[in-house]
């Protein structure tokens, strides 16, 4: 009875927790893409007569003003493309990269696997940081080389996870039976292993998205990141943080943005993390 109780406790939480991130990333996601449509000048639209008008004050201003009379709502929504942008495109050229590398390196093994997973342990002991002032002194900041920056240093997680996982598998009886009727390997590794190791994967993903998000705001925020012109959540940051005695919500609204985005990604994680593998799931 007992047992029973705390089950179905254990299923309206997760149920709670994928209708949340839903909603939150949802909702997110929708006044992303319907930005342009909502904001046509961009959030760009210079109005000194309003400058650092707080919340709730003027009607057409319902989340206050910038420095330059900016409207924040709008700046917010569509600072939100940017850091989407580089939070999905980042995690899935990743993703790519590292499944590629993880597949080869599992499957084939030996003096292969060698190289691609020493040439990983030596990334993963670099910081990111030391990283991403090395990359963007030589290569230069921008939307385009923080994608790049991020794929770099996240290929080694997939390609680590998809080994292990090969690894476990290439040894099965149905991989064994693949190779016996004369299978090739490209559709062993794709049409036979692949399939089995996408969970975990995804799951990945979803929480790796939401760290780029977190990732892409931090080095906005100290200069590194895409072009300050651009609007973005931690370039809002960085340029509210002047203000954040006298006017608090020009810093406070973007930073709300990320954390409700973070935290969708990261609700909606955990809850394919327990769909895609029951045996997984913590109790309560």
């Amino acid at each position: 009875m007992t047992a029973a109780i705390k089950t179905d406790k254990l299923q309206r939480f997760k149920n709670l927790e994928f209708i949340l991130g839903v909603l939150l990333v949802g909702g997110i996601g929708l006044a992303v893409i319907f930005s342009g449509w909502l904001f046509p000048g961009g959030g760009a639209e210079l109005n000194l007569a309003y400058r650092l008008t707080p919340p709730l004050v003027e009607p057409g201003f319902p989340l206050g003003t910038d420095p330059l009379g900016r409207d924040i709502l709008a700046r917010v929504i569509i600072g939100g493309e940017i850091s989407l942008k580089v939070g999905v495109y980042s995690a899935l050229g990743a993703v790519v990269i590292g499944i590629i590398m993880g597949l080869v390196s599992g499957y084939y093994g030996g003096f292969l696997d060698i190289i691609v997973m020493r040439f990983a342990d030596v990334q993963l002991a670099l910081p990111f940081i030391l990283l991403a002032i090395t990359f963007i002194a030589v290569i230069g900041g921008g939307l385009t080389n923080m994608i790049i920056l991020l794929i770099i240093s996240q290929w080694v997680q997939y390609a680590r996870l998809v080994r292990g996982s090969v690894l476990s598998l290439r040894d099965r009886e149905f991989i064994l039976s693949a190779k016996a009727i004369g299978v090739n390997d490209m559709r062993i590794l794709f049409q036979h292993l692949l399939p089995n190791l996408i969970g975990p994967v995804i799951v990945l993903m979803t929480l790796n998205v939401a760290n780029n998000i977190l990732l892409e705001s931090s080095l906005t925020f100290l200069g590194l990141g895409v072009d300050p012109v651009i609007p973005s959540w931690g370039g809002m940051l960085a340029e509210g943080r002047t203000y954040l005695q006298t006017a608090w919500w020009v810093s406070v609204f973007p930073g709300l943005a990320i954390l409700l985005t973070v935290l969708g990604l990261n609700l909606l994680g955990d809850w394919l993390r327990d769909a895609l593998d029951p045996t997984g799931r913590t109790s309560l």
